[in-house]
């Protein structure tokens, strides 16, 4: 039986932080290494310029630190092919062509690119490039015939609009060569991690992320700087567990689950402190994160490595990009000079 296939990834905008990592990261390592998926993993810089193109040095820069990353969690180029958008030609090709097949005002109904374009505050500014960019993201999943595609909740109005696509195309030029993908959510209540702040989503533009690179004396700092319960004043006091980020991390990365439910049961009652919270979860986080870390600095010695594992991907990917665009050309009847 033929293998599924991923495709995911990441915009460089900066370096990834543990809600990337609860969110997508792990997941994508399992799935890599369950052996049964053909996985494509893309660092999406074509996409993040739709947003920053007057910035391409902050691109640059992180799409290293990204990768690094990835190497850092567990991400092997022996099992997956880990590539860059921009390298690849045959994608903005297919995002051409799959505009003629698209509405101005079916992509402004996209509830994804609404709640982005409201989040960058463009009102009449947006840039042309970030309103196709569900088009461009239609190329990037059916150009590697993508079966499976992990997203979290907020993405699903993307591959339904990319669903639609397939569709469209199909039915036009009268052959299945585009596949439909699939979604894989995170569990409910799992696959967004809340900021340091509280706030309902870690985030880098935010400033309230706990970076997979910190190094340990600025993870404890952040972890001893985080919201709890604003009611708990004096440890005898009654505590909040529901909004308590502290305990929201606790629940996503302490494997003991016994201890985390005597520490909740504890804090309702009374009797035990913030600080004394925040220092076991400083443990917690410490020890899942030293060896993620380290990985990490090994592999910033040798980018030399980073950057042949990016080449070969491009190349991999490149490949089976440049099948698909044949393959699009034909049933459009436009290679002419076969």
């Amino acid at each position: 039986m033929r293998k599924k296939i991923i495709l995911t990834g990441d915009r460089p905008t900066g370096k990834l932080h543990i809600g990337h990592y609860i969110g997508s990261l792990r997941n994508r390592v399992a799935m890599q290494n369950s052996g049964d998926y053909e996985t494509f993993i893309m660092i999406a810089d074509q996409q993040a310029l739709t947003d920053n193109a007057r910035d391409p040095e902050k691109i640059r820069n992180s799409l290293f630190q990204v990768a690094l990353d990835y190497l850092s969690v567990g991400i092997d180029p022996a099992k997956s092919t880990v590539f860059v958008q921009s390298q690849i030609p045959a994608l903005s090709e297919l995002t051409m062509h799959y505009l003629n097949l698209v509405t101005v005002s079916r992509l402004q109904r996209n509830p994804t690119v609404k709640a982005e374009i409201q989040q960058k505050n463009f009102v009449q500014s947006i840039p042309a490039g970030f309103l196709i960019y569900p088009v461009s993201q239609a190329a990037d999943i059916t150009a590697f015939k993508a079966t499976t595609v992990p997203v979290g909740d907020d993405q699903e109005p993307m591959l339904e609009q990319t669903r639609e696509i397939v569709r469209t195309f199909n039915h036009v030029y009268g052959q299945d060569i585009l596949v439909e993908p699939e979604g894989v959510f995170p569990p409910k209540g799992e696959g967004r991690l809340p900021g340091l702040d509280g706030n309902a989503k870690m985030s880098k533009s935010l400033g309230n992320a706990i970076y997979l690179s910190d190094d340990a004396e600025t993870l404890e700092k952040k972890v001893m700087s985080m919201y709890t319960d604003p009611l708990h004043i004096k440890v005898t006091d009654p505590g909040h567990i529901e909004g308590n980020t502290v305990f929201t991390y606790l629940d996503a990365f302490d494997d003991d689950h016994e201890k985390v439910a005597e520490l909740k049961a504890q804090y309702q009652a009374g009797g035990l402190g913030d600080m004394k919270i925040k220092r076991y979860l400083n443990e917690v986080l410490q020890a899942k994160f030293a060896p993620i870390r380290q990985r990490r600095a090994e592999f910033e010695k040798q980018p030399e490595v980073v950057y042949k594992m990016l080449a070969e991907g491009s190349q991999k990917a490149n490949a089976v990009a440049e099948q698909t665009l044949k393959e699009v050309r034909d049933a459009m009847g436009i290679n002419y000079f076969k």
